[in-house]
């Protein structure tokens, strides 16, 4: 999890309202999603695990690929099942996507092999050796899953896209950012809005444009006609991008903001959770230096880089000893979403090292 330091693009979206990320904090706040539970009779729901090993095309021999941590999870119901693909790690720290199935949402089976990972082919040198890690999904209007995902190669990390019929088979098509500007800027984290159709999240068109919201000090956004190639928001004057959500000294989220889930698109608002962490000085004295928690932020459905509205303090935060003790220490990070059988059910990775959910009474 490192810092983002970034430029951002679309000319015609310039004049940006200078108060809109000094909210007005409403007191109940009643457009946030939850509360949310946290089931603690079955977390964590996902550990590491040597049982499982795959064929690694690169490396040509077998990989123990979730041996050493499990995390950061994405989700998403087909069938009347939830699909969680998350983040595995190996004991060289190479990530890859992993897939488990749920009946009910709480309980998994692990599929036996990654379903997404560093190969043999024209992207090796972005994924390779650090891997794929953190995905996030939706579906397209045409019943593609598109997954957004960051691609580490060692040294910086790059959002990437990928796309799937179903789940299973992927199409990559690298980097979110064609521009040569934003080609080899550090970039990650890629929440896109997305509308409610039943348990499907569909991706939604405003002004006639995807958005997405991404960053991991700063939130900024890009917006794409395809889904495939985006383009950053940026000031039409300094060709500078626009942070649409930042830092607050003080609060649980002095140090940076990330986004978790897709950002949910409503008539109130567009809902975005989103991960932040606890700066080493000028921060919330209640928790511990670094540590990750997350909160809800509120924007305007037809501008969506206009901030409406902020929570006061986060929603969940580490309290479990899997939660405070692990590859990083401190750490809630959320970022699988789901409806199912009437409730939402929040995944999220707890230390860097395992996964937990918690669901809406």
């Amino acid at each position: 999890m490192k810092k983002l330091n970034h430029l951002f693009s679309i000319a015609t979206l310039f004049t940006i309202l200078s108060c809109q990320n000094t909210p007005q904090i409403q007191e109940e706040q009643s457009w946030q999603l939850g509360p949310f539970e946290k089931l603690d009779k079955v977390n964590p729901i996902l550990k590491p695990s040597t049982d499982l090993s795959f064929m690694d095309p690169i490396r040509k021999e077998e990989v123990f690929f979730e041996e050493k941590n499990v995390l950061n999870p994405t989700a998403v119901v087909k069938d009347g099942k939830v699909y969680l693909l998350y983040r595995a790690q190996d004991s060289m720290m190479t990530s890859r996507i992993a897939l488990a199935i749920s009946t009910d949402g709480v309980h998994f089976e692990k599929q036996a092999a990654p379903v997404f990972y560093p190969d043999e082919d024209h992207l090796k040198s972005y994924e390779w050796p650090g891997g794929v890690e953190d995905p996030r999904i939706v579906l397209s209007e045409d019943g593609r899953y598109i997954l957004t995902y960051t691609s580490y190669d060692g040294t910086t990390a790059r959002l990437f896209v990928a796309t799937s019929k179903d789940l299973y088979n992927w199409q990559k098509h690298g980097p979110i950012f064609k521009d040569e500007k934003y080609i080899d800027m550090w970039s990650k984290s890629g929440a896109i809005v997305a509308e409610q159709r039943g348990a499907d999240f569909i991706a939604k068109k405003i002004n006639g444009r995807y958005w997405m919201y991404f960053g991991d000090t700063d939130l900024f956004m890009a917006s794409s006609e395809d889904l495939i190639s985006w383009s950053v928001l940026e000031n039409a004057e300094s060709q500078e991008m626009i942070s649409v959500l930042h830092p607050r000294p003080g609060y649980f989220d002095s140090r940076l903001v990330e986004p978790g889930p897709f950002a949910l698109y409503t008539k109130e608002g567009i809902k975005l959770i989103y991960n932040a962490s606890n700066a080493k000085n000028n921060n919330d004295p209640n928790l511990p230096e670094f540590t990750y928690a997350a909160g809800q932020a509120l924007f305007d459905s037809n501008t969506p880089y206009k901030l409406i509205d902020r929570s006061e303090s986060y929603f969940i935060k580490p309290d479990k000893d899997y939660e405070r003790v692990g590859e990083v220490n401190e750490v809630c990070f959320v970022e699988g979403l789901v409806y199912f059988n009437e409730r939402w059910l929040l995944y999220y990775g707890t230390a860097d090292s395992k996964v937990a959910v918690a669901e809406t009474n």
